[in-house]
């Protein structure tokens, strides 16, 4: 009985370390992507959490920018929930906050900049504590 365990797990390694089937290799990168959208929805929701507790003047396009950086570095599936969260929350917040196409353009702007890897300091405002 031994043996055949043995023969079993002996098996597995060689498979999993031989070249694998272009439909694993598939499952693998849709996994990657999942891993990488779960860990940038949390990246975006640790930012809105500090812009909340921070409760800074002129600070939201700075952890907008921040949170889409954090979430992007991930990879595709980080960036692409950053997307999804940025949009959502900018079509509802333009919809019922009535801040305005303009406050709702310059997030955006800084949702963007953050995603496509710029420094998110470049909207960090004078006097932010450096906890943030």
């Amino acid at each position: 009985m031994r043996l055949w365990v043995c023969i079993a797990l002996l098996s597995v390694v060689l498979c999993v370390s031989a070249d694998r089937p272009r439909i694993v290799e598939k499952i693998v990168s849709a996994g990657k992507f999942a891993r990488d959208a779960v860990g940038g929805a949390r990246d975006m929701f640790r930012a809105y959490k500090d812009m909340r507790e921070a409760n800074y003047k002129g600070a939201d396009k700075y952890f907008h920018a921040r949170g889409n950086y954090d979430a992007a570095r991930r990879g595709p599936g980080g960036a692409w929930a950053a997307k999804v969260i940025s949009d959502a929350r900018e079509g509802w917040q333009s919809r019922v906050s009535g801040r305005g196409a303009e406050d709702t353009r310059l997030d955006q702007e800084a949702n963007r900049w953050g995603r496509r890897g710029g420094d998110p300091n470049r909207y960090r405002p004078k006097g932010l504590p450096s906890k943030y």
